[in-house]
């Protein structure tokens, strides 16, 4: 598998590319962010590790770029920022994964493993799921409630789609920081929440029958109201 890192500091991309290449990764690198755009949009990649502070474009807008043009590879950002807002632009840019520095190689390469992994499963067939007026088409990745279409950024659509999947279910925080950003869930963020907000925002609020509760020290539910 073929990897693109996008890395200004010199000794970290060069201890990157070795690990990677030592677990039999074929590894592209670059050290800014149009050298990268150019890259990415040219090879494919199975995955792509990019730092946030880059030249020439940073690693929020080359995400943004990256996904306007249509490119759905997986991306792993890789910040010192580790400040929830941070993580909330990342993942609005785009990313699939957001790891902070320092870390361990070992680390770093489950989140790749993991990210190739998904990036191989396709569907052939389409998936529609349906719940309290609310079609979600897996394969258009489109959304609408009682026929009103609903624009959703691909980390709402995922939660959307948890939240239906077990809809009836209790969910706790924990679980849907593993299972929508694939994450150990960090008690100091409060990505889960911002995300339940913005998506109850969409799917909730011009419409009289709520959907999305809360359960008070437990977590949320996709239920019709009682």
């Amino acid at each position: 598998m073929k990897l693109l890192v996008i890395e200004d500091e010199p000794k970290t991309l060069q201890a990157i590319q070795q690990g990677l290449e030592e677990s039999q990764f074929e590894v592209d690198i670059a050290y800014d962010g149009l050298l990268a755009k150019r890259l990415a949009l040219k090879n494919n990649y199975a995955a792509i590790i990019t730092d946030l502070i880059l030249p020439g474009l940073n690693g929020y807008e080359l995400c943004r770029q990256l996904r306007a043009e249509g490119l759905t590879t997986p991306i792993l950002m890789l910040t010192a920022l580790g400040e929830s807002e941070d993580k909330i632009m990342g993942f609005d840019a785009g990313a699939d994964q957001y790891l902070t520095k320092p870390f361990q190689f070992a680390e770093l390469l489950a989140r790749v493993r993991s990210l190739t992994k998904r990036g191989t499963q396709v569907s052939m067939t389409a998936q529609t799921l349906w719940y309290g007026g609310i079609e979600m088409n897996l394969d258009a990745k489109t959304v609408t409630r009682e026929g009103q279409h609903i624009d959703l950024t691909a980390r709402e659509f995922a939660l959307l789609e948890y939240l239906m999947r077990n809809q009836g279910r209790v969910l706790s925080k924990p679980a849907i920081a593993e299972h929508v950003w694939d994450i150990n869930f960090d008690t100091g963020t409060n990505v889960v929440e911002v995300y339940i907000n913005y998506l109850r925002k969409k799917i909730d609020r011009n419409f009289s029958t709520k959907l999305i509760h809360t359960q008070f020290g437990m977590g949320y539910v996709l239920k019709e109201e009682d």
